[in-house]
């Protein structure tokens, strides 16, 4: 029979120096205001539906790592607007970590079936995720900049100065290109001096820059890597908006989307934009 030291125990004692009185110390709950986080979900629908907590958690934590995204993503335009490129490379590492995770979370979505979906897709109105401010925000700092979106949200005065702020300023792309010109490579001066407010357009001249940069990796590697960097980060928003299509598709078909939009239609034409499209057309210059 094992002696009473070694058999195995169902409860853990709490070590002497753990902190047991919150009535003045700062605790967990207080620092993360999980009282306002944990009663933010307000199921509608009527019944109720046990379905409908996983729509509303699933989407309110795609907000906050888009908040997140957001936050990484001004700091790494700014550091590259300083030309401090390194510690903006580990912005980038970050951001490809959210971007991993927003994905892996439509496998969570999925396993809602389209029956029980339909429950509560009513209570929904004309509430769609093609309103949410901060996917705009992200998409705009990348580069896919859109005047008309800024009046969707015309409602909300903080979303719509957020918005047309970003629209007016550089994308994080731009801000590279102006890095690289500083470093004394040939970007065009019409990419340079461009109007920010519109989608960026391929330029040819700046693919041959580029070319050159792949040409010669060991020549300009904090530039390659930074080009690399990108390219993971739009390939992850690929993937992202891939996978959300392929949800929609298995929950609700062709059916148009609570918003107004055509669907899965209007989801798939997604997959065609490009926030750096003379990093994918210098590989055909490659070798």
């Amino acid at each position: 029979m094992a002696s009473s030291e070694t058999s195995p125990s169902a409860q853990r004692a709490l070590e002497e120096g753990i902190e047991r009185d919150f009535r003045t110390n700062l605790s967990y709950g207080e620092y993360l205001d999980l009282g306002t986080l944990l009663s933010a979900q307000h199921p509608l629908s009527q019944p109720p539906q046990h379905d409908e907590l996983l729509f509303i958690v699933q989407h309110q934590t795609s907000e906050l790592w888009l908040k997140l995204l957001i936050h990484e993503l001004r700091s790494a335009r700014t550091l590259l607007a300083k030309d401090d490129l390194s510690p903006a490379l580990k912005r980038l590492a970050r951001v490809k970590h959210i971007q991993h995770t927003l994905t892996d979370q439509w496998a969570v979505l999925a396993t809602l079936t389209p029956s029980e979906y339909a429950q509560i897709r009513p209570f929904l109105a004309t509430s769609s995720g093609f309103q949410s401010y901060q996917y705009r925000a992200v998409e705009f700092l990348l580069g896919n900049k859109n005047a008309d979106m800024v009046a969707v949200f015309a409602h909300d005065p903080a979303a719509r100065a957020m918005l047309d702020e970003l629209l007016h300023e550089p994308s994080l792309y731009d801000e590279y290109l102006r890095l690289l010109g500083r470093r004394g490579f040939a970007i065009p001066t019409e990419v340079l001096e461009r109007d920010v407010t519109q989608p960026y357009a391929l330029s040819e001249a700046l693919v041959d820059v580029f070319a050159e940069v792949y040409a010669a990796p060991g020549d300009h590697w904090g530039v390659y890597e930074t080009c690399e960097e990108l390219v993971d980060i739009e390939d992850n928003f690929q993937e992202w908006r891939f996978r959300h299509l392929q949800v929609v598709t298995r929950t609700i078909g062709r059916q148009p989307g609570t918003g107004g939009s055509s669907g899965v239609d209007f989801l798939r034409r997604a997959l065609d934009l490009t926030f750096f499209p003379e990093l994918y057309a210098v590989r055909s210059r490659i070798g």
